[in-house]
């Protein structure tokens, strides 16, 4: 087969496939195709992996107290009003907890889920700053694989959400991942502010907990679908790609609480002290993100 038979063949593929997105969603920023996506994306993996350490390399680390304080808590205050955005349109407002089909409607609630789902997809791209400020920090440590994967694989995965099915059962884990984000980023930005605040911050050792407990409830409410009969969700594949997601990152995650924490090699500072004081060989924790925002240094 030639080359334009393959394009035309592709080009076909996805005009079949785009025929089934939703088309309230058609005019919106960066819904038009994945390709812008995709290529942001693709510039955030090459910056914070290749390019931004080289050109880091021989210059002196950024500091960036200030902007980290305004920059956490500023997700602390989105995450919050998309948590209060996700209530009222549709999880304390009608929703059952079990099947929910989504509502492609152009009534106000229904619009306003899909508002929400939109800006939780592109707060996935304001929190790449996350490792764009940790290269800037030369905590180049901090990069690690699971980090870039977390931060590539949302936005790109939630186009889909938001292009299909904004709405819906499929969303449960966007309301559910915000509320730990307030919990999280409100821990960055209190360590932001500097030593004078590192007492305060003995509960970061609760934080993988949540982050554990938000996967495992993930996972149990979007497979209960395999147990209901007869349920309209619309895009069956999400149920697939969301139970997925939370198996993998609930893996991935006690796999780094077992090497970050379980063996001491990442405890905050204010825990230190008193895991050698009492020779404690509990487990000390930190979250989804402290195996990425090691902000404690």
């Amino acid at each position: 087969m030639e080359l334009s038979d393959l394009k035309s063949k592709a080009i076909r593929m996805y005009d079949e496939f785009i025929q089934h997105a939703d088309s309230r969603t058609d005019d919106w920023m960066l819904m038009s195709s994945p390709l812008p996506q995709t290529i942001i994306i693709a510039v955030y993996i090459y910056f914070v992996t290749s390019l931004g350490p080289r050109l880091m390399e021989n210059r002196k680390a950024f500091d960036l107290k200030g902007v980290l304080v305004v920059y956490n808590f500023s997700v602390v205050a989105l995450s919050l009003y998309m948590c209060y955005e996700y209530v009222n349109s549709g999880w304390g407002t009608g929703y059952t907890f079990r099947c929910d089909p989504v509502d492609y409607s152009d009534s106000p609630q229904a619009l306003r889920m899909a508002a929400t789902c939109w800006l939780y997809y592109f707060s996935k791209f304001i929190e790449m700053l996350d490792t764009v400020f940790f290269v800037l920090r030369k905590k180049n440590s901090q990069v690690t694989f699971l980090h870039v994967f977390h931060h590539s694989i949302m936005p790109f995965n939630w186009w889909f959400g938001v292009r299909f099915a904004a709405g819906g059962q499929g969303t449960f884990h966007a309301m559910l991942n915000c509320i730990v984000h307030v919990i999280m980023y409100t821990y960055y930005g209190l360590s932001a502010l500097g030593p004078a605040y590192q007492k305060f911050l003995w509960w970061k050792k609760y934080l993988t907990t949540i982050q554990l407990i938000q996967f495992v409830i993930v996972t149990t409410h979007i497979f209960q679908y395999f147990f209901m009969k007869d349920c309209p969700y619309q895009f069956p594949i999400f149920v697939y790609i969301i139970g997925l997601y939370g198996l993998v990152f609930l893996f991935l995650f006690l796999n780094f609480w077992y090497h970050a924490y379980t063996k001491g090699k990442r405890l905050p500072k204010v825990l230190q002290n008193q895991r050698w004081a009492h020779h404690s060989n509990g487990v000390i924790n930190g979250n989804t993100n402290s195996m990425q925002h090691d902000k404690d240094d």
